[in-house]
């Protein structure tokens, strides 16, 4: 094998490699050999199979085997022999080959530009903070309470309205015919709720305890009984009772209800709960704060594939339904405008991603075993009663698992940065600090930096 190198540029290595038809021929032979010693063919015992019969059968696949490996192999070497850090997969061109007669092509290698990180010591930020008040947290633990909530019954005599719970017997047919599910006694249908189909509370709207209606209704089209699909249905119903909703009394007891000691324990936990919805508001800002200043003080050419690898994600990103192939030419925007503003975007993550990369190499910051496995059974909680196939998932998925490490190793980083930087804290109202986090909606893409994107 015989490698020539052709170009060599600041982001980009290019080299010729070939091999003769000798070398081929010898490294295929070679495998065969190996191949030879295991396969079983009727009439030769294991490696006793003749060289031609091997060739014959497993010769075309053998050779592929051959040149790939070869090409890994000249990938490798070029990277070592030049001391070549990669920013993706090298490219590789057939120039030519035909059996018998040699292999050359094309290796083409993009390379990571080389980054001077900045001083760290000399970044300066404000850090914007808030407290939740003491209306904030009152207000809170009555969305609680109102999500808590229980019914007692209507004494009055009067109308049931949206919101109002009837107690009900129902029989229901279709063209006479009954079906499972279409009866009940005693149940509590709340006026409002859509827990039935079409317009069956509608019609039990304004009804009174003692009514007998007749409800009529078509089922959906898609239902999941197929014998009633976009059927018409006819409903004897009887309102034994009317009850009416009532929110939770915040106290003592709703607390003991909840699970806590106290009152006082309860609304210490609501406190918690918002200052940290709060505290994930403030570092949002300084994150992003940070990655303006560290954008504005690096400046740097970036690789051409991998901002149009993030473009693409990008793409993908604003275009959910549109088929996930990152080789296809059609990734573009309605107008140039938004092309040239994503490939901003595109670009400055890109160049965000490697300068925290480097940090990262510098200080030799990684992530540990632990932090992996314990993002992991995190992710696993989110899909009760499933987490055995979220953990098999991940072991038999490495990019799918690295997509869980990049964040990490990410807010390790910008943590690290942070711990060197000037930070200085101002404390605000919610309104502001939520005001500060919506001037700019940030885009996350997959290397977990985010960017500016007006609008």
């Amino acid at each position: 094998m015989q490698i020539t190198q052709s170009k060599k540029e600041a982001l980009k290595f290019s080299c010729t490699v070939t091999m003769t038809a000798e070398e081929i021929d010898a490294k295929t032979n070679e495998r065969l050999e190996e191949l030879g010693k295991t396969v079983k063919m009727p009439g030769f015992r294991p490696g006793k199979i003749p060289m031609t019969l091997l060739k014959s059968k497993y010769g075309k696949s053998v050779q592929g085997e051959v040149l790939e490996l070869a090409v890994n192999e000249s990938s490798l070497k070029a990277i070592n022999e030049n001391n070549l850090r990669p920013a993706m997969r090298p490219k590789i061109e057939i120039k030519n080959f035909d059996e018998g007669k040699g292999l050359e092509y094309e290796l083409e290698i993009e390379l990571l530009p080389e980054i001077t990180v900045a001083d760290l010591s000399g970044i300066k930020i404000e850090k914007l903070t808030a407290k939740p008040d003491a209306k904030t947290v009152t207000e809170t633990l009555e969305k609680i309470a109102a999500s808590n909530k229980s019914s007692e019954k209507v004494e009055e005599s009067r109308a049931a309205k949206t919101g109002d719970i009837l107690v009900i017997d129902f029989d229901g047919t279709v063209n006479g015919e009954a079906f499972p599910g279409m009866k009940g006694s005693d149940f509590p249908l709340e006026l409002g709720s859509k827990s039935f189909v079409d317009t069956f509370e509608d019609q039990l709207t304004g009804s009174k305890v003692g009514d007998k209606k007749t409800v009529k209704v078509t089922f959906p089209a898609d239902y999941g009984h197929d014998k009633l699909q976009g059927v018409e249905a006819v409903f004897e119903v009887e309102v034994k009772e009317l009850r009416q909703s009532v929110a939770a009394k915040v106290d003592e007891e709703f607390a003991t209800k909840l699970g806590f000691e106290s009152l006082a324990k309860l609304e210490e936990a609501v406190a918690q709960q918002i200052q940290s919805e709060y505290d994930q508001l403030s570092r949002m800002n300084v994150k992003r704060a940070l990655l303006d200043q560290l954008d504005e003080t690096h400046d740097f050419a970036v690789p051409a594939g991998m901002v149009r690898a993030e473009f693409i994600n990008i793409w993908h990103q604003l275009n959910p339904n549109k088929p996930h192939n990152h080789d296809a030419d059609d990734h573009k925007f309605d107008s140039e405008e938004e092309n040239a503003e994503y490939e901003a975007i595109a670009e400055r993550r890109v160049k965000l991603g490697l300068v925290l990369a480097e940090v990262g190499r510098n200080n030799k910051i990684e992530v540990t075993n632990q932090e992996l496995q314990q993002a992991v059974i995190n992710e696993a909680r989110r899909y009760p009663g499933q987490e055995k196939q979220v953990f098999e998932f991940y072991q038999k998925n490495p990019q799918a698992l690295e997509g869980v490490k990049a964040p990490i190793y990410e807010d390790k980083v910008v943590d690290f940065i942070l711990e060197r930087s000037k930070v200085d804290s101002r404390e605000v109202t919610i309104d502001e600090l939520t005001k500060a986090a919506e001037q700019e909606a940030p885009v996350k893409g997959k290397s977990g930096s985010k960017a500016k994107k007006s609008g």
